[in-house]
């Protein structure tokens, strides 16, 4: 066995020392470097090494939590006296307890998620500069908020009294760079990054300098708009926040407190019929792929949304005894999720289509009320006319609601952002508010 298999056996041993119902916990270790330079200075290099332990018990329906961040005997039996402790005295609920045995993970695959990357720190800055440097040598890019390099890795163990011993590998690594564009006296910020589970996988270095200086160079030269309504794009890369205020709105949680602007929504029409929204949580060797949830539940592929209308709520176990409903293995969110194109063609096909109207490449802000589906946010982007870019815009509000926003949905592109756990194009709207001058 390995450490971190000893210590998941250690674990169970000290916990069935308690007079405790059920249990079940999760212990894991990572390990990572983060590189980051400004200027060709380094800025930071740091290594990190982190172990936790989190335990659960049940004593009766009463729950007790507690958490470690040392995994030696003592700190786990300190841990897991504690969360014994606080199950005799919390109150009780009858919605706590584990998932059905037979919804278990006894028999995850392994999904090719760990693919580790033997750094070092010279390695890592000389990546981290050429990124940057590349970037500075564009024209018009006048300074730098830097260049970011990390890389990441680790394991953890979940286990609980049904017998169930999971474990679960993967890895992570991103090159993030920041520019400053300015013409005159106006300035202007764009960045690019890139993540991979393999780091073969990861766009080279200068090719994210170079889109991060594009990004700046674009911007420049920004106007205002006046106050009006007219459709919007959001970009691939906003467009997963839409759509995560819907599958946030869709959570158990937010169900059972009554907190979701799509409150009892099952079977009901909240996009147009042309999109389904799924999770394709066993696909090998992909950014969110996850075997099982927090709950130890196996996963497997599921629609959220399908013709349109609401097919099930995302659920963990607490949320479906809550709701009476059968847990999803949604503990934790969502995993490798994905909403389906309807239209043939990415952001510059849904330009044209659009002809005229705002394309946001920025938001900023967080006015969105998850409640009432209010929306309004900060945006920057790109002016269109007769199907073409005109001039870069910014200083401008977008606003509406989430529930006609989304209704309001015409067409989704096919040019997926893969760097995301929510994998969705461009998405054009029918039509927003934008408060700008007037």
């Amino acid at each position: 066995m390995n450490s971190l298999e000893q210590t998941t056996q250690l674990a169970i041993d000290l916990i069935k020392k308690n007079k405790v119902t059920d249990f079940e916990f999760s212990v894991g270790k990572s390990s990572g470097i983060s590189t980051a330079v400004r200027l060709s200075n380094v800025e930071t290099l740091q290594y990190s090494l982190d172990t936790s332990f989190d335990v659960s018990v049940y004593i009766g329906k009463n729950k007790g939590q507690a958490a470690s961040v040392d995994l030696s005997k003592e700190s786990l039996k300190k841990a897991i006296d504690s969360a014994c402790l606080i199950a005799k005295y919390t109150q009780e609920d009858p919605f706590n307890g584990l998932a059905p045995k037979d919804r278990m993970a006894w028999d995850a695959p392994d999904l090719d998620l760990y693919h580790p990357w033997t750094l070092d720190a010279k390695e890592s800055i000389e990546i981290a500069k050429e990124c940057e440097q590349i970037a500075l040598e564009q024209t018009e890019i006048d300074n730098s908020d830097g260049a970011e390099l990390s890389s990441f890795e680790g394991e953890s163990y979940y286990a609980n009294s049904n017998g169930l011993i999971t474990k679960s590998k993967n890895s992570k690594h991103s090159l993030y760079c920041s520019l400053i564009a300015k013409r005159d006296s106006e300035m202007q910020t764009g960045y690019e990054y890139a993540i991979a589970l393999d780091s073969r996988d990861l766009t080279s270095p200068s090719i994210i300098g170079l889109e991060a200086a594009k990004m700046a160079q674009q911007k420049l030269g920004s106007r205002n708009l006046e106050s009006q309504k007219c459709p919007i794009i959001f970009t691939a890369r906003q467009s997963s926040g839409l759509f995560s205020q819907l599958l946030g709105a869709l959570s158990g949680s937010r169900q059972y407190k009554k907190t979701s602007f799509l409150l009892d929504s099952l079977g009901k029409k909240v996009l147009p019929g042309s999109i389904n929204i799924y999770e394709d949580p066993l696909q090998l060797k992909t950014l969110g792929s996850r075997a099982f949830d927090l709950d130890g539940v196996l996963k497997s592929k599921q629609f959220f949304v399908e013709d349109g209308r609401v097919t099930t709520y995302l659920m963990g176990q607490y949320s479906a005894n809550q709701l009476g409903l059968k847990s999803t293995a949604n503990a934790g969110g969502v995993s490798n999720c994905r909403v389906s194109s309807n239209y043939d063609g990415g952001i510059e096909e849904l330009t044209k289509n659009m002809d005229k109207g705002l394309i946001v490449t920025d938001l900023m802000g967080q006015g969105i009320n998850a409640t009432t589906g209010d929306y309004s946010r900060g945006a920057s982007g790109f002016w269109v006319e007769k199907g073409e870019i005109q001039y870069p815009v910014s200083g401008i509000t977008i606003a509406g609601n989430l529930k006609d926003m989304l209704k309001n949905v015409i067409s989704i592109g096919n040019d997926f952002d893969n760097r995301s756990n929510l994998k969705v194009g461009s998405t054009l709207v029918s039509e927003m508010t934008i408060a700008g001058e007037g």
